[in-house]
């Protein structure tokens, strides 16, 4: 038997597990998104709540953080249901 099958044989062997991490990953991902994006919108009203004045400025801020937090949590997804396909 060559070294190529063995490792075959032990990939498709694993396949259950690895979809399972996938779909774990995923769920872990978009758990830290929502958590993320929730504390920037309490942050957020903390902080004009405190500076009435200021407002612009945070909810701008608040927008750009949040988008990069939601493309981050979709870039996880996408890898993750690419393991789980693929």
């Amino acid at each position: 038997m060559s070294l190529l099958s063995v490792l075959l044989q032990a990939a498709a062997d694993l396949t259950p597990y690895a979809k399972f991490g996938a779909a774990i990953g995923a769920g872990i991902s978009v758990l830290g998104a929502a958590l993320g994006i929730g504390n920037i919108g309490a942050r957020a009203l903390e902080s004009i709540a405190r500076q009435p004045e200021a407002t612009g400025d945070i909810r701008t801020n608040m927008i750009v953080a949040a988008a990069l937090i939601e493309g981050v949590a979709f870039f996880a997804i996408v890898v993750c249901l690419l393991i789980l396909f693929i």
